[in-house]
Order: C-alpha cells, then sequence, then structure tokens
C-alpha cells in the first residue's frame, strides 16, 4: 500500500460533468474525466482489504481491483492497464457506464466513501489508448476451427474476442448497421461516445475478427446454412423484445405511445448520421411521459431535454427508494437506493407510486393524456411487494408522447430460436446446459437471451465463459 492511511485522510473526488446549460445543447459524453494527480491521490484510497469483496463480489469480471489501484497510485500505469486487461476485454465501456457494483461492495464505503474505481478503470484505459499501449496482438497460431457469433452486442463482442484470441476464426453476423448492440443504439452518445465503440470494433477487425452487418440471420439468411458452414454458432442478441403496458390499461396501443429502445435508438442514428427507421420519434416542443423509473427512463428523459421537450415527467409505480442504503442491502450487497442521474439533474419531474390507467386521446386517436392514480404498497423485509390502488387519488396528466421504458420480456422469437426448436424457460429465455449449450447441438447461447435483461458487465461476463465453453467443445 503505497499509503495506508489514505482512505483516512483523502477525500473521495468525483469528475463531475460538465455544464448543465451546455451539455443539454449536444451529445458528447457529459461526465468528466479526473486528472492524473487525482488518479494516483484516489486510487491511494485503497485499503488493500484482507478479504477485497470488490474483486470477488462485486466485479463479475473478477478485476483484481486492489492490484491495479496500487500500481496506478505509483503512476505504473501501464502495469495497471495490463492487470486491468488480464479480466475485461472492454474497460472502456464499462468504465463509463457501469453501475459501478465494485464499488457498492468496497470496504471503504461501509461507514464512508468508496473508492472511485470506475473513474480509474476509464483513465486507465485511455490513457493506454493515448500512449499507444492497447494495439492489435492477433493470434500467433490460427486453428481450423470457425465459430459464428450471432448478434454483436456486449455479450458477442466478448466470446469473439476471447475465441480469437484463442486461435479459431470467428465471424460475427449482425443485423444492425454497426457493432455494439445497446451500447450502439440504445445508451445514448452522451453516456458513450459511439466512436469509443467503433475504435474496440476495428481493434477487433485487426486482431482478425470478421464482422458482417445487415445480416439477419433467421429471416433474411437461414440458420441452417450458418450451421451447415460453422463448427459452432453462440447466440448472443440479447432480450430485445419490450414490455408494453397491461391489456387493461384503456387506449394502451394509441399513436404516440412507444417504446423507449425505438425512440432512443432513432436518435443514436441521428448522431451517427444514419438512415432513421419508421415514423420519426421526436420530443420538440412536446409534453413527454416516461413510463418506467429505470436507466432507460433516465436515458429518454436526456434525450428528450436535448431534443427541446417543453415538459419531461418520469412516472414509476414502484415506491421511491430511501436516499441512503436501505436496511434491506447491507454492504456488501448492492443497495437498494435512490439513484439520480445526470439527466434527472437537467430538467424532470420525477413521480413514484403512480399507476396508469388510461391513455387519453383526440379523435385522431394520439395521445394527449394519461389518466394515473396513486398507489400504495405493502412493504416486507424494506422491499415492496404488492400494491393496492389509493381511493379518490386519480389524476391527468399531459402527454403528447408516451415513452415505455418498463423493461423487456426476453430474446425476439422470430428467426432463429423458431426455426432451431430451442428449449425455453417460463420466461421465454433460452435454456442452456452445464456446458452452455442449447437444446440443438453445437448451437450455444449466453447473455440477456439466457438471463434475461441485464448489465453490460454481465453480458460481458457471458461471452467470456461462453468462449471457454465453445473452446472446450471445438477440442
Amino acid at each position: 500500500m503505497s499509503n495506508p492511511r489514505g482512505f483516512l485522510e483523502i477525500d473521495r473526488v468525483d469528475p463531475g460533468y460538465r455544464n448543465k446549460d451546455e451539455r443539454v445543447k449536444d451529445y458528447k459524453e457529459v461526465e468528466k474525466f479526473l486528472s492524473e494527480d487525482e488518479i494516483k491521490s484516489q486510487s491511494s484510497r485503497c485499503m488493500d482489504c484482507g478479504i477485497p469483496f470488490c474483486h470477488g463480489l462485486g466485479c463479475p469480471l473478477s478485476n483484481v481491483i486492489p492490484e491495479w489501484n496500487e500500481l496506478a497510485s505509483q503512476g505504473k500505469y501501464q502495469e495497471a492497464l495490463e492487470l486491468l486487461l488480464d479480466t475485461s476485454n472492454f474497460p472502456e465501456f464499462t468504465g463509463r457506464i457501469c453501475p459501478a457494483l465494485c464499488e457498492a461492495s468496497c470496504t471503504s464505503g461501509i461507514d464512508g466513501e468508496a473508492v472511485t474505481i470506475r473513474q480509474i478503470e476509464k483513465f486507465l484505459v485511455e490513457k493506454g489508448f493515448e500512449e499507444g499501449w492497447i494495439k492489435p496482438q492477433p493470434p500467433k497460431e490460427r486453428s481450423d476451427k470457425k465459430i459464428a457469433v450471432i448478434g454483436a452486442g456486449p455479450a458477442g463482442m466478448a466470446v469473439a474476442d476471447d475465441l480469437n484470441k484463442m486461435g479459431h476464426n470467428v465471424t460475427v453476423f449482425e443485423r444492425a448497421n454497426y457493432a455494439g448492440g445497446l451500447l450502439r443504439y440504445g445508451i445514448p452518445d452522451f453516456k458513450l461516445d459511439k466512436n469509443i465503440v467503433q475504435r474496440r470494433v476495428d481493434l477487433m477487425t485487426e486482431e482478425g475478427v470478421t464482422f458482417k452487418f445487415g445480416v439477419n440471420v433467421g429471416v433474411d439468411t437461414k440458420i441452417a446454412d450458418i450451421l451447415a458452414d460453422f463448427d459452432a454458432v453462440c447466440l448472443t442478441y440479447g432480450a430485445r423484445a419490450p414490455r408494453g403496458l397491461p391489456e387493461n390499461v384503456v387506449g394502451r396501443n394509441a399513436k404516440g405511445v412507444e417504446y423507449a429502445m425505438d425512440f432512443l435508438t432513432q436518435q443514436n442514428c441521428r448522431v451517427s448520421g444514419e438512415k432513421v427507421a419508421g415514423d420519426e420519434l421526436l420530443a420538440i416542443d412536446k409534453n413527454i411521459v416516461v413510463i418506467g423509473g429505470g436507466d432507460t427512463g433516465s436515458d429518454c428523459v436526456g434525450t428528450s431535454n436535448r431534443q427541446g421537450a417543453k415538459s419531461v415527467t418520469q412516472i414509476e409505480i414502484m415506491p421511491c427508494p430511501p436516499e441512503t442504503r436501505d436496511a434491506s442491502t447491507p454492504w456488501p450487497e448492492w443497495p437498494y437506493m435512490l439513484r439520480t442521474s445526470s439527466s434527472h439533474k437537467e430538467g424532470c419531474e420525477r413521480m413514484w407510486d403512480v399507476l396508469t390507467k388510461e391513455v387519453v386521446t383526440n379523435d385522431e386517436g394520439h395521445v394527449t393524456a394519461l389518466n394515473c392514480a396513486k398507489v400504495e404498497w405493502k412493504i416486507e423485509n424494506g422491499r415492496p411487494v404488492s400494491f393496492t390502488e389509493v381511493e379518490g387519488s386519480e389524476f391527468q396528466l399531459k402527454a403528447d408522447l408516451v415513452l415505455l421504458a418498463m423493461g423487456f420480456v426476453g430474446p425476439e422469437k422470430v428467426g432463429s430460436i423458431d426455426d432451431l426448436g430451442l428449449n425455453l424457460d417460463p420466461r421465454g429465455n433460452i435454456v442452456v446446459n452445464e456446458n452452455g449449450m442449447t437444446s440443438a447441438e453445437k448451437v450455444f447461447a449466453a447473455g440477456d437471451i439466457v438471463s434475461g435483461a441485464s448489465l453490460v458487465v454481465r453480458a460481458i461476463k457471458a461471452g467470456k465463459d461462453m468462449a471457454i465453453d465453445v473452446d472446450n467443445y471445438l477440442k
């Protein structure tokens, strides 16, 4: 430990955000970077505790965080980066958009402030690109095995990256124009600049991974043809089927009631100069209501403000979480608590305990308002378990555009899943055995398509595990 008393003597410092009035006028990344001196100081706050929960419990990738914190505190950035890259394929992604499960389990955070692990990770990988430490490293030897990866999201990119490093011949099929999945078409540029994604794709291409875009396997290309041409097939195209309003909500299919991901994808396409598919969804001079209180809903808030919305309201049926860690999720668990994003700070009314009952429309069938009601939750062990509507609590919200950000219900079934007749669990996700294989021979699946919608860091971990399973199968 370069400073055994660092966690006692040095306060946590976060980089903060660009000026609000400036950042809402563009789609550039809003989060700042810590300076090099701040990185050395902040990494010295690591306690090098006897049991590093950040590594063993917090991080799905098992990053050896205390070790590269120690190296970073000494200015040994290249060595620290090498340790980071041993376990993490894409720290430039997780360093920007991961919710930092590691920090939630940091020992220093028990009764103080956790180490700024995510900021140090982001600094190290960007330093590596800046200094030329990260460069193409194609495998020295190649096997005669060919693997098809269907879906170029974080899980697909991770399995392709690892299998390529193992020396196999990897081809990634992606129906979109670019790789990244939700990294590219879901998460806004103000959180993750798409040049960062493309930089990694270009590096993987130089290392020998083949990407084929505009190929929708199972729709315009038969999965049977892929199976005939490859020794193994990896399904990694996520859980993109969105959850809609319940069937008992009157007018739920009205014009102007749209899925959040369609809204976000369109804006990402505008920023990158791609053609926008379907009717344009824009918030300009409109009253926007976002249904759903998670990250996707927050992204809709930030995007709506940048498009020039008249008003933005985010409603959530769940109760408002406490401002500090709830007793139901003690350290080192991921804390149940209120989270306020940079988008919320840019302007938004947040409402909790709100049930959507009816979509009000005009004569053309377009939404004009939402009829809502307040609900009251039954709490058990600190967590909400069921609710009842509060009598006489009905109210109305003006709405010119309603964005549904209520999560996903599993993978899209049309295409390879149906064609292969794969076994699915009760939630509609693909079932795999202990070796990662589906019910179809030589077809593997991993990521959200198996687990349901989750975090990018977990998708990367699933891709890495899949690479090991596929490699063992090929051997």
